[in-house]
């Protein structure tokens, strides 16, 4: 024989009246089944839950210990309703969401925050990482979703869903006191070797800087490479040289480092989602649906 919730039930409303006829009245049913199902709890657990008499009715040693185990479980066993719809609703749950370094200065931070006030109950695990990467980890289903730089490769295009949020320009970052002020050319800044991102892991970044060079007739002498924006950004503060990044960086105010607006024709830097075509998570779905009324 099983334990049944309707036992435990019927065992607290005893225990709390310490009277059968009161506790049958309360449970709206006559005093002979509330007999027998607390027989059946007894002979399911194996030991005595009340002492009887005509005149009283106590708890047993064994019966006050589950006293409060049972109100807990039955306190449980109410609350899954919400806890089902709450899940299926995406409203609780896990969402692994990497993103690139440039995310944490443009879309992530607000993002966040409206998805935080929306789905306080959602466990959200952050990571870091280059696009290469996060599709990487999309396509093995080691996340749920990445804020990343398209283009995707064409391996991703049948099993990954795309979006985009947002569009900047790229600006000029140089360590301080060497432009001149307000926006300026390609053709008077410093000649500056250039930090950039390595193509195999921002093929999309590192083309739309070299064409912005190429479009003001330079040809750039790249001295490092960084797979970071913060990293480029501190190489441009310890003077290493200059670099392209997009717009929303120079929210980054590092010290010796002075941004500035480009005349020349500047191609746009794209920032979206992807995501598994075939992931049902209603944590995922809630997720998407949020990202989409806000961008």
């Amino acid at each position: 024989m099983n334990l049944e919730l309707r036992q435990l039930r019927y065992f607290v409303t005893v225990a709390e009246e310490l009277h059968f006829g009161r506790a049958s009245a309360r449970l709206h049913m006559t005093q002979p089944p509330l007999s027998q199902a607390i027989q059946g709890l007894e002979d399911v657990l194996g030991t005595v839950l009340f002492e009887r008499n005509r005149r009283s009715v106590a708890l047993t040693p064994a019966g006050a210990a589950l006293l409060p185990e049972a109100r807990r479980l039955l306190a449980q066993a109410g609350e899954l309703p919400e806890l089902v719809r709450a899940a299926a609703a995406g409203e609780t749950g896990r969402l692994a969401l990497a993103f690139v370094s440039s995310a944490d200065y443009s879309v992530l931070p607000p993002f966040l925050r409206s998805y935080r006030a929306a789905f306080p109950q959602v466990h959200i695990v952050l990571q870091e990482a280059t696009s290469d990467i996060q599709v990487d980890d999309l396509l093995h289903n080691r996340i749920d979703a990445g804020l990343l730089i398209p283009p995707l490769p064409d391996k991703a295009h049948a099993e990954l869903e795309y979006v985009k949020l947002i569009e900047e320009p790229l600006i000029l970052a140089a360590p301080a006191g060497l432009l001149p002020a307000g926006a300026l050319s390609l053709k008077d800044a410093p000649r500056l070797p250039l930090i950039i991102f390595p193509r195999l892991i921002a093929p999309g970044l590192h083309d739309a800087i070299l064409g912005c060079f190429a479009g003001a007739g330079i040809t750039p002498e790249i001295g490092q490479q960084a797979i970071q924006m913060q990293t480029i950004v501190s190489l441009v503060s310890a003077g290493m040289g200059m670099a392209l990044v997009p717009q929303s960086v120079s929210n980054l105010m590092r010290p010796g480092v002075d941004y500035r607006e480009l005349l020349d024709s500047r191609p746009l830097v794209e920032t979206g989602c992807a995501w598994r075509r075939d992931n049902a998570s209603p944590v995922l779905r809630g997720f998407l649906d949020l990202l989409r009324k806000t961008h």
